[in-house]
Order: structure tokens, then sequence, then C-alpha cells
């Protein structure tokens, strides 16, 4: 299995690297205030991927923060909580033991 994801990453990078290698055309940004910048096409879809990437983490981050912060409160209430080390059966087991003939 491990064999199949690296010969897929393998593939999946040359795949990019030979469409970076054919958009190397500069393209046009017309920005506001009549701004133009020009930079090659990978470089601009380069840009706006990493854009992109980086704007859905920071979109997870509040999610992600705030759930740290409950799994840190239900381990402190579960470490607060009375230890019960007394083992008991459980409901199954007690009725089977309990039947006659066993």
């Amino acid at each position: 299995m491990r064999v199949l994801a690296w010969i897929l990453r393998i593939t999946l990078f040359l795949a990019l690297f030979l469409f970076a290698l054919k958009n190397t055309d500069s393209v046009s940004l017309r920005l506001y205030f009549d701004q133009v910048w020009q930079a090659p096409l990978i470089l601009v879809l380069l840009v706006f991927f990493a854009a992109g990437a980086a704007m859905g983490v920071l979109a997870t981050l509040a999610t992600v923060f705030r759930q740290r912060r409950e799994i840190g409160r239900l381990r402190r209430e579960l470490g607060a909580r009375p230890r019960d080390d007394s083992p008991q059966p459980p409901a199954a087991d007690a009725d089977l033991s309990a039947r006659p003939g066993r």
C-alpha cells in the first residue's frame, strides 16, 4: 500500500511539474487604479493556490482552538472525578452467571 501511495505522489508531482513547465507565458493582472502586474502564469496560479490554502487554514483555526479548550476542560473534569476502582461485572455477564445449570 505504501508503494502505491508513493507511486501516486510521484505521478501527481510529475503531472504538476510538467503543467508548470508548459505554462510559463506571461500574463497581465489588471488591478485597481490602472495598475498592471505581469508575471508567469504558473507563478500567478501558485500564489492564488497558496493564498486559498492559507485562508482555509485560518478559517479552521477558531474551531480547532475551541475543540482544544473543550478537550482540556473535559480532561480536567475527568481528573477531578473520584476513581471507582471496584470492578463490576457487565450486566450481560451477571445475567449469565445467575442462571441455574451453569
